[in-house]
């Protein structure tokens, strides 16, 4: 799943693939950019914000492209096999004569000047993996709205901006706190600074690969501590692992949500109702 951490490893990978170099092959496969040739152009850098890449090329314009929950860019040599996805994914082309960039899945992807990137990213909190991150400016708006469920502050990417799903509960576990707990109660509010730390660490952590990782080094049973582990026991105490979707604010658009019940306090979601059985006509 992407977080900003991916993101951040796909910037690089892109910047280093296509930037200082002129695209000989310009394919954007919206419809709102169907007549759209970036040949000729040089790609100046390719940098992200949050979970946002922002392409820009020579002329004043940017690529602005998001992964959402299963988007992905591919670096490939001359001659190499695509691999990402089947064609019809395909939503961006981007080649020079060394590389091509491919870009699978992705439901963001619009052209704009570069001097209006503001209006796709200016509403953004700090970047934990940015040269704007400042702990202190996000502590100050997780705190601006104290009956705010701890989950659904961390995924607001105005807070701070690189968090998803994953790290969100791996976050709540470390903290011993339901993602429902809500940002003003005294729990919360004594574990914040230590929180907002812990996301900068772990983000800088993975950045340099895919393989997430949030466990210590002496606990590699698991990778991560609750996120994906439904029904598995707890690495700490034991209990297994539950999970419920969660809407975090966004109705229609549910995240499983995962905790342990015994390490983490605060208050829960319940389960989903289980569909009742069928009841068969007597024979």
């Amino acid at each position: 799943m992407p977080e900003g951490d991916t993101v951040w490893l796909t910037a690089r990978r892109l910047h280093g693939g296509l930037a200082g170099r002129t695209l000989v092959r310009s394919d954007l496969r919206v419809p709102r950019l169907a007549t759209v040739d970036l040949r000729g152009r040089a790609v100046v850098e390719v940098v992200p914000r949050g979970k946002h890449l922002l392409t820009r090329v020579e002329g004043g314009l940017t690529l602005h492209s998001h992964l959402r929950m299963d988007g992905a860019w591919r670096v490939f040599a001359p001659g190499e096999r695509w691999r990402g996805g089947p064609a019809h994914q395909i939503r961006a082309i981007l080649g020079t004569e060394e590389n091509t960039a491919v870009g699978y899945r992705l439901p963001v992807l619009e052209l704009l000047r570069t001097a209006r990137e503001s209006t796709v990213v200016g509403h953004l909190g700090p970047d934990l993996l940015g040269p704007d991150w400042d702990p202190d400016e996000a502590l100050a708006r997780l705190r601006a709205a104290p009956e705010r469920p701890l989950g659904d502050a961390l995924l607001d990417q105005r807070n701070l901006a690189g968090i998803g799903n994953v790290y969100m509960a791996e976050l709540c576990f470390l903290a011993r706190l339901t993602p429902w707990t809500p940002v003003g109660e005294p729990p919360v509010a004594e574990a914040l600074p230590r929180l907002v730390d812990e996301a900068a660490r772990l983000l800088a952590l993975n950045r340099e690969r895919f393989d997430r990782i949030t466990t210590p080094p002496g606990e590699r049973r698991a990778r991560l501590h609750v996120y994906g582990r439904a029904r598995q026991p707890c690495l700490v105490c034991g209990t297994p692992i539950r999970v419920v979707a969660d809407a975090h604010g966004e109705p229609g658009r549910e995240r499983p949500t995962y905790w342990c019940p015994r390490c983490q306090r605060g208050p829960t979601l319940p389960d989903p109702p289980r569909a009742a059985p069928r009841k068969t006509a007597p024979r």
